[in-house]
């Protein structure tokens, strides 16, 4: 593409609403795989804003608690059509997902397992495996410009991997490197490498490299204390409201305060903070078993939106399963569950990107900020795919290493990976393609 070519044309914020709809409905694969979606579509594809902006905000994303793809869309939405353009942009990449969980959830407690969704499931796992995968490769391809941003990532696969080192310590150990890398070397760590330009040009962008901050993206005190008031008002009165319909002790009560404190763990995405949730919401609360726990997860994986939408799953068995309005609601109990759950564990992304959003704005030019962030892209890199192993493994040993391996599961992955990589084929069409693979095996076998 031509480096000239002129930006296109501006977006109002009524098309900029049915992008971010139709985002939220094709979000599959994942935080690696959504992240890989937004580049194609509002970098190479849209011109929406140019790769180092769209990378200096990913950088900052990545090292805030909870879901970084949808920050993502949040902060973009944001920059481009001010407070309400974050609004809408972060919460239609929740919403068709809560719909469709609700949904799911409905099924799956009305009528246990059914061989045809089961079908589903097998084909469509192996396929977000292979999404996050090629996702990782994309990322690493562009943010690893030289060796020793690949020793970075490489130090993270192996301390997560082989050590089990929290995501947070590697988080800071990454920008802290980063931080001593922008001082001792600083061509490692600017923007591209030290490799010249930041990756392929796709030419002029809306919001380009040298775009001047948007008067709303400016940062000062006065928005700052603003948002950061709304976002504590936004969070006490509903519960607050839940308080007094309840009690501390009701399930809905119990809920808001439990995803709140969820969600001010979930660095690393949603398998970093899985393990918590399993702990309170199965052995704590009793809102769900083990069982249902892991086909939630398997739910949440194959369904558009981030993975930490498991959360409404968790949320709509446990306000079934304790009966909130009787017998005969149960369905509008397990949608009050779901809706509880996933409120309180996405606001605070919301209260970051507005308030953090103009901070990060005024550095995107400056060394000494954006240094520890290309740290920390690397390190994520690294964290990413380990969690492509991660799924990996499950679907292709799911009872252990001691158990069988899933040729099947394999061959639809290998499939999948040739799809994406030689044939660039599309999010949706491969889901649905493997989606329909996954069931005629099973019907067959």
């Amino acid at each position: 593409m031509n480096d000239k070519e002129e930006a296109p044309a501006p977006v109002t914020l009524s098309q900029a609403f049915w992008y971010w709809l139709k985002l939220g409905f094709i979000s599959f694969g994942g935080p690696a795989g959504q992240i890989a979606i937004l580049h194609q579509d509002l970098v190479e594809k849209k011109r929406w804003i140019s790769e180092k902006r769209f990378l200096h905000a990913l950088n900052y994303c990545m090292t805030l608690p909870g879901p970084e793809a949808q920050q993502l869309a949040t902060y973009i939405g944001w920059l481009m059509h001010r407070t309400w353009g974050g609004i809408i942009a972060g919460g239609l990449f929740v919403l068709p997902s809560l719909f469709i969980l609700i949904g799911l959830s409905w099924i799956y407690m009305a009528w246990g397992n059914v061989p045809v969704v089961a079908g589903i499931l097998f084909g469509i796992k192996p396929a977000v495996t292979a999404l996050v995968l090629h996702a990782a490769w994309r990322i690493g391809s562009r943010a690893l410009k030289n060796w020793v941003l690949w020793s970075i990532s490489a130090a993270a696969f192996i301390a997560i991997f082989a050590f089990d080192v929290p995501f947070p310590v590697i988080i800071i150990a990454a920008g802290l490197l980063g931080s001593l890398g922008g001082r001792i070397a600083p061509g490692k760590f600017a923007a591209g490498g030290g490799h010249g330009k930041a990756g392929k040009t796709y030419g002029a962008a809306i919001i380009d490299d040298d775009t001047p901050t948007p008067d709303h993206a400016r940062f000062s005190w006065q928005a700052l204390a603003g948002f950061t008031i709304g976002g504590l008002i936004l969070w006490i009165v509903p519960l607050a409201a839940l308080l007094n319909a309840g009690g501390w002790d009701g399930t809905l009560t119990q809920m808001g305060w439990f995803f709140t404190k969820a969600a001010m763990l979930t660095f690393g995405g949603a398998y970093a903070v899985l393990p918590y949730v399993y702990q309170g919401a199965v052995d704590g609360y009793g809102w769900l078993t083990p069982t249902q726990m892991i086909d939630g997860l398997a739910l949440g994986e194959t369904t558009p939106g981030p993975l930490i939408m498991v959360v409404a799953f968790v949320g709509f068995v446990g306000a079934w399963t304790k009966e909130l309005f009787g017998p005969d609601a149960l369905l509008f109990a397990g949608a009050a569950g779901a809706a509880v759950a996933t409120y309180f564990t996405f606001l605070p992304s919301f209260v970051f990107i507005l308030v953090g959003g103009p901070l990060v704005e005024s550095t995107h030019g400056n060394l000494s900020f954006t240094a520890p962030l290309t740290g920390i892209t690397a390190a994520v890199v690294g964290v990413i795919i380990n969690l492509a192993m991660f799924f990996a493994y499950h679907v292709l040993w799911p009872a252990g290493f001691s158990g069988h391996f899933e040729w099947i599961s394999a061959v639809i992955g290998v499939a999948a990976l040739a799809a994406l990589f030689k044939f660039k084929l599309g999010v949706i069409p491969l889901i649905g393609s493997c989606a329909v693979a996954g069931l005629a095996i099973r019907m067959l076998v």
